[in-house]
Order: C-alpha cells, then structure tokens, then sequence
C-alpha cells in the first residue's frame, strides 16, 4: 500500500512538473514574439522615418492631396480596423473554449483582411496605370515602400491566419494553438497600430 501511494505521489509531481514546464515554454515563446514585433517597430520607424524626409520630393509631380482618394482610404481603414475588432473576438471565444466561434470570428477576420489587400492592390494598380508608380520620384518610392512593407506584413498574417485554421482544425484548442492564437493577435493588432500611423502621416496629413 505504501508502494502505490509513493507511486501516485511521484507521478503527480511528474505530471505537475511538466505542466509547469509546458506553460514556461509557451511564455517563453510569447516573449521572443514580443522581441519580434520590437524589431519590426524599428523596421517601421526607419521606414517611417525615410518618407517623412522625402515627402516633399515629388520634382514636379503630384502631391498625396492629388493622388489619393480619402473616402476610398478610409474605407480601407474600417476594414482592418473591424478586422482587429473581430479578432478580438476570436481570442474571446478561445479563453472560453469555443471552437465554433473561434472558427467564425478568425474566419470574418480573414475576409476582412483579403477586403483590405484587394483595396490597397487595387490602389497601387490606378496609381501605377496613372503613371505615379515607385520609380516616377523619391515621394512614390517612400510611399510605395512605406505602404507596400505594412501590405505585405497583412499578407503574411493572412497566410498565418490560414496555417491556424488548419491547425486548429487538426487539433482543437490546446496551449499550443491557443498560444499561437496569442501571437498572431499580436502581429494582427500591430499592423493596425502601424496603419493608423500609415493613415495620420501618409493619407491625412498629406490631405490637408
């Protein structure tokens, strides 16, 4: 009897010790993301940096008032705005175990992320057919590299967002996919962040 019970005891204590282990290694993994999306902030920063200072240099051509359609950036603004919104929602449904409604609100998520890309691809194609394309001044360059860097990171969040369905699909919500779930958000939520700064620097204060 004493064997069975100091058995039980020293496989709890195993149990409970891997447990432990298992959630250090899923906040390790959350704190190397956060390192992550501190270097892609002095990527944007830089980048950020570079168009302010060539703003101006259009060398004739036309200026962001001219160029750009606010109520057609705005409505690309609302898309992803919602998108963040609904993902939120997602996360919600994930700490409540609700596979549905994660499955629902990712999915709403992607499709107002694939609304977004078709806008901003739409916008380069009229810029470009207009002949204000990357190469027409040092201005296009820093707006086509500023712009097409944030699209490209909501491009690859897409493609993530797809990885995750399909792995939650295989798996359900366990603390590894939930995790993952945590990071994608991060990323999600951080390129709204870049974009209302897109949006104030590049749209708005080249409207006024």
């Amino acid at each position: 009897m004493d064997t069975t019970i100091q058995n039980n005891i020293a496989e709890n204590i195993i149990v409970e010790d891997n447990s432990h282990a298992h959630e250090n290694h899923e906040s390790n993994n959350v704190f190397g993301f956060w390192i992550y999306i501190m270097s892609d902030c002095a990527l944007f920063a830089a980048i950020f940096a570079t168009y302010i200072v060539l703003q101006n240099n259009t060398f004739g051509g036309l200026s962001a008032k001219e160029l750009f359609s606010m109520p057609y950036v705005l409505g690309e603004t609302m898309l992803l705005l919602t998108s963040s919104f609904t993902y939120g929602i997602a996360m919600l449904a994930a700490y409540k175990k609700n596979l549905k409604q994660v499955f629902t609100w990712l999915s709403v998520t992607f499709f107002l992320g694939i609304g977004f890309m078709i806008m901003e691809i739409n916008e380069f194609a009229h810029l470009i057919s207009t002949g204000n394309a990357w190469n027409a001044n040092a201005y296009m360059s820093a707006f086509f590299t500023l712009v097409g860097t944030h699209g490209l990171h909501v491009s690859l969040g897409l493609v993530w967002l797809v990885v995750l369905l399909v792995q939650l699909k295989q798996h359900r919500l366990t603390p590894v996919t939930t995790t993952k779930l945590t990071c994608l958000g991060l990323f999600w939520h951080f390129l709204d962040i870049v974009w209302i700064f897109v949006f104030t620097i590049v749209y708005l204060s080249g409207a006024i």
